[in-house]
């Protein structure tokens, strides 16, 4: 790997890093940001525009970076997310501060797709593994860092600061990429497919807020109004001369693969959401060493990088992403063994080996649907599957948070003492012990279902062709 390369690695390791550092900070930061603004009942607001947004922009930029070029993109992407960074940090009240995390989420869009889809152009195959595998433990390693730095700052400086940190960093890397990242464009008069992502804006939002609501009533409205707006939005599309979403990417090979990552992506989330309350809540750990618990996850994630970069171009796609599925199918039946006086060593090596497939499977999956299409299609074809990942994690937590609520529930119902609930459980007469059984009943339940997930993603993959990557 050249200077040039490197410094282009760095800076979108940068990047990266903000938007993932963002995510875990804010989280820590709420509970002051949510008591100096005075809105303790708009906190999910604050998470949800900024989701919504990110995930709705995706494929836009996508699009953008295949006809106007990844570096200009990119560069726009990381200025927008600045802006709304600068505007979180001066907030007055909690409406302002969801205003601007959605804008701010606008700008996470580019970063989550097109930082991919530049190593997807510069790297040889044998490298991408490599570079892909960093990007995706930079994630692991702000999960880590995001919650001692942001106490830091909220704790010496203010909260405020968690979002102005972004700013000089944001601007190195713009510099670098400027300086660094060559490409030549070739000039079109292509028009921008303005209806097309109106639909799919609207598509993407029903299902997100159909995932989101707790009504019955309102989840039927919006996933009609999904369906509808899917619809419509494939008509658009087959119409259009640059359609937002090409359906002629949509090879056996990039279905199968998105499927797949749509699945993993929210068993992963599912991990990532449940295993620190495991450790806390069941095990009785402090958060701490519940954060150190997650660790080993992303140093394998780590070292599998190192792996694909010899593994890929030997063995091919197909064989990798289903080692992967094994090796995760095996973890998972290891998680759903364990009990309440558990040893936290057992949890542990479960997840280093589950660190070790899902570095293969989302790395060789990126990689794969790169490889698929054509190169004025790599940037779309990024981003969609970008934005299925973004899905998978938020329909499938959200299943997850249905069973763990109700699991809590029907514990207590199960021992004769009905109406406590997860919400209510710490103010009610439960004993430490049954607080514990309670948890676990919930947790159990979803290790159990990931090994399910992961048996039928290995069916999936099945249907895969093992066809040569490109160099």
């Amino acid at each position: 790997m050249n200077k040039n390369k490197r410094t282009i690695v760095i800076a979108i390791m940068i990047v990266m890093f903000l938007v993932a550092f963002e995510g875990t900070v804010v989280t820590t930061a709420m509970p002051t940001i949510a008591k100096d603004l005075q809105g303790y009942n708009l906190i999910s607001l604050v998470f949800a525009a900024y989701l919504l947004t990110s995930a709705v922009s995706t494929p836009i930029y996508g699009k953008f970076s295949d006809l106007y070029g990844r570096k200009k993109t990119l560069s726009i992407g990381i200025i927008i997310f600045l802006i709304g960074s600068s505007l979180c940090g001066l907030s007055q009240t909690m409406i302002q501060l969801i205003i601007f995390r959605a804008l701010q989420g606008i700008g996470a869009g580019s970063i989550f797709t097109v930082t991919y889809t530049i190593v997807g152009d510069i790297f040889e195959l044998s490298e991408k593994a490599k570079v892909q595998g960093f990007l995706s433990t930079v994630w692991g390693i702000a999960t880590l860092l995001g919650p001692f730095l942001g106490g830091f700052l909220i704790d010496y400086l203010s909260w405020h600061w968690i979002f102005f940190i972004n700013i000089p960093f944001g601007l190195l890397s713009i510099f670098m990429l400027k300086k660094n990242l060559e490409e030549v464009i070739v000039p079109n008069n292509a028009k921008t497919d303005y209806l097309g992502a109106l639909f799919l804006t609207i598509a993407i939002v029903s299902i997100l807020l159909t995932a989101f609501s707790n009504s019955i009533n309102y989840k039927i409205i919006f996933l009609i109004l999904a369906i509808i707006s899917i619809i419509i939005f494939y008509f658009v599309e087959k119409k259009s001369d640059e359609p937002i979403v090409p359906f002629d990417i949509f090879t056996r090979n990039i279905v199968l693969v998105n499927l797949i990552c749509f699945f993993i992506a929210g068993l992963l989330m599912g991990i990532e959401a449940y295993t620190p309350i495991f450790t806390q809540n069941i095990l009785g750990y402090n958060p701490t060493i519940s954060g150190l618990t997650m660790a080993p996850m992303s140093i394998s994630w780590i070292l599998s990088s190192f792996i694909l970069s010899k593994a890929l171009p030997k063995y091919g796609a197909k064989n990798i992403i289903q080692l992967s599925l094994l090796i995760l199918i095996l973890s998972s039946v290891c998680l759903s063994f364990l009990k309440v006086n558990t040893s936290i060593i057992f949890l542990i090596i479960p997840l280093i080996f589950m660190g070790f497939s899902f570095g293969g499977i989302f790395t060789t999956s990126t990689i794969a649907v790169q490889d698929d299409v054509s190169a004025d299609r790599i940037g779309v074809s990024t981003s969609t599957n970008t934005l299925i990942r973004t899905l998978g994690q938020t329909i499938v937590v959200s299943i997850f948070g249905g069973i763990s609520t109700s699991s809590v529930t029907n514990y207590f119902n199960a021992i004769g003492m009905n109406g406590i609930t997860s919400e209510n459980v710490y103010s009610s007469k439960a004993t430490t012990i049954q607080i514990q059984n309670a948890f676990y009943n919930g947790i159990h339940n979803i290790y159990s279902i990931l090994f399910i997930i992961a048996i039928a993603c290995l069916i999936i993959s099945l249907g895969i062709k093992n066809t040569q990557l490109k160099k």
